[in-house]
């Protein structure tokens, strides 16, 4: 491991950065299931100032403390980056429960371990945090991040919900036991 990659917490100036991963991933991701069209509307510069938009926000104005971006960096750019904080949905307790909103990795970055050490910071802040249980909801089918959260040890608990970017696509909740 290269003592030049880290996990820390985003920075103001790591907005453009994000923004670029999240558009990149996202048409990784999603590529193979959405129609053209919506891909395109994806990597348009209007939904670049949304989520740039959405994520100085963010930053600037947490909904708690227990919120939080983290960035994966190589060499000091911004390769991948995860989003936390205590859990949305319904049926958990967010005194407790914890969610993982987003994480990903630059496609050129992937497989290079930048996955795992966003998802073990991501971990560690969440224990902290005091929270035993952490979910992050993935696409049902064909997808490399449930690959890799089950390969962690994150497992389906049950709960589905479809995601409508243009065409609906299955959700999976998964779940891991973090802490005591």
């Amino acid at each position: 491991m290269s003592t030049e990659r880290f996990v820390r917490s985003a920075r103001a100036a790591d907005i453009d950065a994000v923004v670029d991963v999240q558009v990149a991933a996202w048409r990784s991701m999603y590529g193979p299931v959405l129609p053209e069209p919506v891909l395109a509307e994806i990597g348009s510069g209007e939904a670049a100032d949304r989520f740039r938009e959405q994520w100085h926000d963010a930053l600037a104005n947490p909904p708690t403390s227990r919120h939080r971006l983290l960035v994966a960096t190589d060499r000091r750019a911004v390769v991948g980056f995860a989003a936390l904080g205590p859990a949305g949905d319904p049926d958990l307790w967010p005194a407790t429960d914890a969610e993982v909103y987003a994480l990903h990795v630059h496609p050129d970055h992937l497989r290079s371990g930048h996955g795992s050490r966003l998802l073990n910071a991501a971990v560690d802040h969440l224990v902290d945090d005091g929270f035993r249980t952490a979910v992050l909801w993935v696409l049902e089918a064909g997808n490399p991040l449930r690959s890799f959260a089950e390969a962690a040890g994150w497992r389906p608990d049950g709960a589905t919900r479809e995601l409508d970017v243009g065409a609906p696509l299955p959700m999976v909740r998964m779940h891991a036991a973090i802490g005591e």
